[in-house]
């Protein structure tokens, strides 16, 4: 296992701690986050990834204001209902719980 990636994950859980408990789940070369049977996030390459829902443009906009990236686990796979959560969000708990709340309400059909 990778060292780095592991270490991010801790880190990541850590942040997440006032969100509640998650879990990481090996996948996609990477982990998925859950909260109880929520899957809300992704860790890949050291970058986190949060839901979005493509039929509710505000849930996206955040993320697009910000000119973030959706997920892509190849270069010709973007996955655009997850997408990167800002570094300044990700070093703040607080506001990584939030927009990782509104990830997990996210919920797509």
């Amino acid at each position: 296992m990778n060292a780095s990636k592991e270490k991010f994950r801790d880190f990541v859980l850590d942040q997440l701690a006032a969100f509640g408990p998650v879990e990481a789940c090996a996948m996609f070369g990477g982990y998925g986050l859950y909260r109880g049977e929520v899957f809300f996030g992704i860790l890949h390459k050291n970058r986190l990834y949060f839901k979005t829902d493509p039929a509710a443009p505000e849930s996206t906009a955040p993320y697009r204001e910000r000119k973030m990236l959706p997920f892509r686990p190849s270069k010709k796979q973007p996955l655009k209902s997850y997408y990167e959560v800002p570094a300044d969000v990700l070093e703040d708990p607080r506001e990584l719980a939030d927009w990782a709340e509104r990830a997990a309400r996210c919920q797509e059909l």
